[in-house]
């Protein structure tokens, strides 16, 4: 991954723990940087970016640097994602909120156009991009 690529990367994390971007415009921002997906790991507290090629670059988020409850509940997942999306809460709250849930980590493709949250006995939650339903 080239250094222009892992600026904007890394402008996109301090803007989502900054809460002074939403995530529409950061999706836009990694798409135009040719970003093809990235995974969160709430575990190790940190996101990870793929390029097409399989290069990747691992930005620390102390947002997502939570403990997740044992058991996963999709329905609490959903609700902070709506939550998220109506703009009531920021990044930090809605990684919290997913890991009460129990929501250990989630996938955004861009070129599926959802993001796919886990547990960790992989039970699993899939939102489709506002724009996909």
């Amino acid at each position: 991954m080239d250094a222009r690529v892992r600026r904007v990367v890394e402008e996109c994390m301090e803007a989502s723990n900054a809460a002074t971007m939403k995530f529409p415009e950061i999706v836009g921002r990694l798409i135009e940087a040719g970003v093809e997906h990235y995974r969160a790991d709430l575990f190790r507290g940190e996101i990870a970016y793929y390029l097409p090629d399989g290069s990747s670059h691992v930005v620390p988020s102390a947002a997502c640097s939570v403990k997740a409850a044992e058991a996963f509940s999709a329905s609490g997942v959903e609700k902070a994602v709506r939550a998220s999306q109506a703009g009531e809460i920021d990044f930090k709250r809605f990684c919290i909120e997913i890991a009460a849930a129990g929501c250990i980590g989630y996938l955004v493709s861009f070129a599926g156009r959802r993001v796919v949250y886990y547990g960790r006995t992989a039970e699993t939650h899939v939102e489709l991009f506002p724009s996909a339903r």
